[in-house]
């Protein structure tokens, strides 16, 4: 049997700025472990930093899992779970206006890690007292301030 390892993934995102200064912060959790990651940018947005967390977070798995990933990016998970991604990708990442799908990038290099894990999205609303939420926005922060000096 090849049962998919369960894997709690918490992420978030900061700027200051839109664009500047921006950091975000992942929290890793699988049985009973847990892992921080995080990392900034200098020049990005905080739809970046937001949907950067996330690849980060995914991209960390060393084998196909079973993901339930929590973040308060509406922006995120109204492009996956409402499939705008995919339907971007059929256009050619072009919106329905005719402008250019924004953070392409990002979007191009989340695709395979959709496809390698089994994700679920939750959305919780940010600032109000979800643990690991409040967890990882204190680390996107600190990343964010690293680079505001």
């Amino acid at each position: 049997m090849n049962d998919k390892k369960f894997v709690e993934i918490f992420t978030d995102g900061a700027c200051s700025g839109n664009p500047g200064p921006g950091g975000y912060g992942v929290i890793l959790r699988y049985n009973g472990h847990i892992k921080e990651l995080s990392g900034g940018d200098s020049a990005t947005t905080n739809n970046r930093m937001e949907l950067t967390a996330v690849i980060r977070a995914l991209d960390a798995l060393k084998e196909p899992c079973k993901v339930t990933l929590t973040t308060d990016s509406q922006y995120v998970v109204n492009s996956v779970e409402k499939k705008w991604l995919y339907n971007w990708e059929k256009k050619n990442w072009i919106r329905s206006k005719n402008d250019p799908v924004p953070n392409t990038d990002l979007w191009k290099q989340l695709i395979p890690l959709l496809e390698k894990h089994e994700v679920k999205f939750v959305w919780v609303r940010g600032h109000n007292g979800h643990p690991e939420n409040e967890r990882c926005d204190e680390l996107a922060v600190i990343e964010r301030d690293k680079y505001s000096r």
